[in-house]
C-alpha cells in the first residue's frame, strides 16, 4: 500500500500555443497549424511530467478550447462550434476578479459530441513511456448547454439528457479503450451551485441534487471494477488566477458529494482557511462501500494559483493531518485544480505562462516528495504509486 498521487488535468499552455488559439480565431493559420503548435505542448507536458516522477501522466490539455468545451468547440472564442450550437450562451461562471466564462446555447437536436478525449489518449499513448490519465467533462456542466426555463420545440430537455448522457459514457468508455488507466470527471460546478450569483441565473435554482443525479445516471453504467478508476474532481474554479466560488461553504458541497459512485476524488484543499474541517468532511461523509467501490480522497496539497512553491515537508504535513480522519489506505495527494483549465490564460500573478508551466513542474515535484515523505511517517510504503 501507498499514497497514491495525481494530476488533476490541465497545465499552463505555452504562450507561443495560446496565440496560436488566437491566430486561428483570426484566420490567420489553419487548425492543423494549431494542432502542430498542440502537438508541440503536449510532448512537452508529457516528457516533462515523467521526470518529475509522476507515474500517471497526461498532455496537460493543451489538445482543448478547455477542460469544459473540448467536446463543442476548436477555441474558446467559438472557432469549430459543433453542430446545433450557438455562441451567445449563458455564463458558465463568473470569477472573483471579474472576469466570466461562456458557454455556447444549444439551438435544436440532436447534441453529439464533435471531440471525443479517446483522440488525446491515443495521441499520448504514442508519445508516453508512463501510464496515462485523461480527464472528461461531467454531464452537469453540459446540461447548462440547453435553456433553463423553456423547452426546444422538437427535442425535449429530457430527450438532450438521454443523448448527453450517451455521449458522456462513451467519452469515458473511448478513453478506456485507448489505454487510459483512469478517467476523472471535472465537477467544478458542484460548489458553483451553492453561490446563488444575482449575475449568473442558473445558480439560482438549487441545482446541486439535480447535478449529482445526472452525474449518477451516467456512473452508475459502469461496474465497480470500472469505478475503481473513475475519479470525481471539485474545486471553487482556478482560471487566470481567480477563483469563482470558494466563498460558498465547503459543507454543502462535500455533504451531498459522495452520493456519487465514483471510485475516488480529488478534492481542492490546499487553498482552503480551515483544511481540517475539509478533512473531517471527507472522512465524515466519504464512503468505504458505494455501490461496491471504496471512495479514496486525493485530497489537495498544492494551490496551482499561487507561484509561491509547497515544500515537501508542507505536503507531508498536510497528509498526515488527514489521515487523522481519512483512513490512509483511502487517503490520496492531488493539486487544488488544474493549473490552466482554459486554453487562453496568462497566469497574471505568475507573469507569464511560460514562467508557470515551470513552477508547475515545481510543485508537482514537491507532492511526489511530500507524498513519499507522508507514507513514510504513516507506515506505509514510502514508493509513490498511481
Amino acid at each position: 500500500m501507498t499514497i497514491p498521487t495525481e494530476l488533476v488535468g490541465s497545465l499552463p499552455r505555452p504562450m507561443k500555443l495560446q496565440e496560436a488559439y488566437q491566430d486561428l480565431d483570426d484566420g490567420k493559420i489553419t487548425f492543423e497549424d494549431l494542432q502542430a503548435e498542440q502537438d508541440k505542448a503536449a510532448e512537452d507536458s508529457i516528457r516533462r511530467l515523467e521526470e518529475t516522477g509522476q507515474d500517471l501522466v497526461s498532455d496537460g490539455e493543451q489538445r482543448e478550447s478547455s477542460f469544459a468545451t473540448y467536446p463543442i468547440t476548436d477555441t474558446l472564442a467559438g472557432t469549430g462550434l459543433a453542430d446545433n450550437l450557438a455562441g451567445d450562451g449563458q455564463f458558465f461562471a463568473i470569477f472573483d476578479d471579474g472576469h466570466h466564462r461562456q458557454l455556447p446555447r444549444l439551438t435544436g437536436g440532436p447534441f453529439r459530441y464533435k471531440t471525443f478525449a479517446s483522440e488525446f489518449v491515443e495521441k499520448n499513448k504514442q508519445i508516453a513511456t508512463h501510464d496515462v490519465k485523461q480527464a472528461v467533462i461531467a454531464p452537469s456542466m453540459l446540461m447548462l448547454l440547453y435553456p433553463l426555463e423553456e423547452e426546444l420545440e422538437g427535442y425535449s430537455r429530457e430527450q438532450f439528457l438521454d443523448d448527453l448522457c450517451d455521449e458522456v459514457e462513451k467519452d469515458i468508455r473511448q478513453c478506456f479503450d485507448a489505454g487510459a488507466k483512469r478517467v476523472s470527471i471535472d465537477f467544478t460546478e458542484g460548489r458553483l451551485a451553492n453561490k446563488n450569483d444575482s449575475r449568473n441565473p442558473w445558480t439560482n435554482k438549487d441545482m446541486l441534487q439535480e447535478f449529482i443525479d445526472l452525474n449518477n445516471r451516467v456512473i452508475d453504467r459502469f461496474s465497480p471494477e470500472e469505478r475503481k478508476n473513475i475519479g470525481i474532481h471539485t474545486c471553487p474554479g482556478g482560471d487566470c488566477d481567480s477563483v469563482h466560488s470558494k466563498e460558498v461553504p465547503y459543507e454543502k458541497l462535500l455533504s451531498k458529494m459522495f452520493q456519487l459512485n465514483a471510485g475516488y476524488f480529488l478534492i481542492q484543499c490546499a487553498s482552503e482557511d480551515d483544511k481540517e474541517s475539509v478533512y473531517k468532511l471527507c472522512g465524515e461523509y466519504s464512503r468505504e462501500d458505494a455501490d461496491g467501490v471504496p471512495q479514496v480522497c486525493f485530497m489537495g496539497v498544492i494551490n496551482p494559483l499561487d507561484p509561491e512553491v509547497e515544500t515537501p515537508e508542507q505536503v507531508r504535513d498536510d497528509l498526515v493531518a488527514a489521515a487523522k480522519y481519512i483512513p490512509v489506505e483511502r487517503l490520496g495527494a492531488t493539486d487544488d485544480c488544474g493549473f490552466s483549465p482554459f486554453s487562453r490564460d496568462e497566469k497574471p500573478k505568475h507573469g507569464s505562462p511560460d514562467f508557470a508551466r515551470d513552477i508547475a513542474m515545481q510543485k508537482i515535484s514537491a507532492r511526489l516528495q511530500g507524498a513519499q515523505m507522508a507514507a513514510q511517517e504513516l507506515g506505509v510504503a514510502e514508493k509513490s504509486s498511481v
